[in-house]
């Protein structure tokens, strides 16, 4: 099958880059510079973008395997400064750098898809200053910068075509996979599962695993996967840490068992409080929380005699925990990721890793998982534990899960829920004086957050109606005596992130 290598320099998007070609029908996989391989299969090569500067000292260089190669490379960002000095021209420190959206100029593009004049992304502060020999400029942006430029075969853009805030992106992303690299469209979702089948049956051998189920769309579509390759060597754990919405130890589990997955349900709650106890830092609560995970799967592991703990990771959560590459930079740790302690007796079993939330629904389609699973709404792995701002109590937890409660039914009766992809709300560290029955009241405020995306990635705030909105309000200062005020977050990602912590 053809196969399409993205070289990850440290990108954000280099896995967003990846889904895009796999949309367009084509295997694409994401390799680090070190040990990137020359393969018959490979039709074409994307250099990533990347938070470094090629003139820096330590700075990532241009792969030697990549010289021995005759296929066509396409050069994005950090990828095009790559190139660029590769070849022979010059790279410097921009005056003052692009940022965000900015209109570019093609001229003898290469690309016959594309106008004229388009609208794209960019996040630069280094430009090609001078081309390398044998090359031509093929677009500049309305401030002069060189945007694009080819020597014939190899393509360098300084503008992130894989975003969707760039116009024409899929179409030129499509062009150069299809009409120069000659690549053929023989990719499709349900491939992914038969392959992972493989993989989990190769990497675990005659072993058992235990898998951490939270009921939300990556664990099921993961212990689906799971179970199908070893069958009754697969065990599912749910571990009820305190910090779920109301009711979803009893209805997850329930959920899950008609799926046929073998679930055994953990109460370990208490033991999650007592850890959590005066921890108010953001990182500290995840790494807590993902620390006593492994510890009650570990124990849960002992007693099953397994060797290996699945987690249904994706790939967003390794990108935002800096894991993605060595020169990626750091978000937040995900409990799953970042969060994990050094020393563990289990081996990771993650199948998902390389994988947006929305391919993970589309695998979750390919595999008939039932629509109520597969259409639930993100949740995070620490649960309230991140939508409680400040120190992680259960009483704070059992008044956060009434107000979610309140709020979440409330969308639904309205018919918001099902436009929405996230929605949730957030306990403050802030309590605000009110009146409540002629009488001074002074309660929590709660943060309502309803945002759409699609690889969550980035996200938009969703526009609720202010009659929903009023409701919500109303119900919840009414429903929920310790809140006295209730706010709508209104920030998109970036700048700020989904969650709150």
């Amino acid at each position: 099958m053809d196969r399409i290598a993205v070289i990850d320099f440290g990108s954000q998007y280099s896995l967003l880059l990846a889904r895009r070609i796999r949309e367009i029908g084509v295997l694409c996989t994401v390799e680090s510079p070190d040990s990137f391989e020359l393969e018959k299969d490979i039709k074409g090569v994307i250099l990533s973008g990347g938070p470094q500067s090629v003139y820096e000292d330590g700075s990532a260089g241009f792969p030697e395997q990549l010289k021995f190669l005759s296929v066509p490379i396409l050069g994005i960002c950090y990828g095009m400064h790559l190139l660029a000095k590769e070849v022979g021209g010059v790279v410097s420190r921009g005056v003052k750098g692009e940022y965000g959206l900015t209109s570019v100029l093609f001229e003898n593009s290469c690309f016959k898809s594309v106008p004229s004049e388009i609208t794209t992304w960019m996040s630069h502060g280094d430009e090609v200053t001078e081309l390398p020999d044998g090359c031509q400029i093929m677009a500049r942006s309305r401030n002069g910068t060189i945007a694009g430029f080819t020597d014939g075969k190899n393509i360098a853009l300084q503008f992130h075509p894989e975003v969707h805030h760039t116009q024409f992106g899929k179409e030129l992303l499509e062009e150069f996979v299809i009409e120069i690299c000659k690549a053929s469209r023989e990719w499709k979702i349900s491939d992914i599962a038969d392959e992972k089948v493989k993989k989990i049956q190769r990497i675990v051998g005659d072993q058992r695993v235990v898998g951490g189920l939270s009921g939300g769309v990556d664990s099921t579509v993961a212990a689906t996967i799971t179970s199908r390759a070893i069958g009754e060597r697969f065990t599912g754990i749910f571990v009820n840490h305190g910090l779920m919405r109301k009711n979803e130890e009893i209805e997850v589990p329930e959920s899950l068992r008609k799926l046929g997955i073998n679930v055994e349900v953990v109460d370990a709650s208490k033991e999650f409080f007592h850890e959590l106890e005066r921890i108010v830092d953001p990182e500290d609560k995840r790494k807590v929380i993902g620390r006593t995970f492994i510890r009650v799967f570990e124990r849960e592991a002992g007693r099953l005699n397994a060797s290996f703990l699945l987690q249904g990771t994706i790939y967003s959560d390794v990108i935002e925990s800096g894991a993605a590459s060595r020169s990626g930079e750091k978000i937040k740790s995900h409990h799953n990721v970042g969060g994990l302690p050094e020393n563990m007796s289990l081996e990771l079993l993650e199948p998902l890793r390389e994988l947006f939330k929305d391919e993970v629904r589309n695998l979750g389609h390919s595999l008939g998982i039932d629509k109520f699973l597969i259409s639930r709404q993100p949740f995070p792995g620490p649960g309230l534990g991140v939508r409680i701002i400040g120190e992680v109590t259960s009483e704070k937890a059992q008044i956060l899960k009434e107000v979610d409660s309140i709020f979440m039914e409330v969308l639904g009766e309205s018919g918001e829920l099902d436009k929405i992809w996230q929605s949730f709300s957030v306990l403050l560290p802030v309590s605000s004086v009110g009146v409540k029955g002629d009488k001074r009241s002074y309660g929590y405020v709660v943060a309502l957050r309803a945002v759409n995306s699609s690889e969550g990635m980035t996200a938009s705030w969703y526009e609720l109606p202010h009659t929903v909105l009023r409701q919500a309000s109303s119900r919840i200062t009414s429903e929920v005596k310790e809140i006295g005020r209730v706010v709508f977050d209104i920030t998109d990602k970036p700048p700020a992130t989904i969650e709150w912590e």
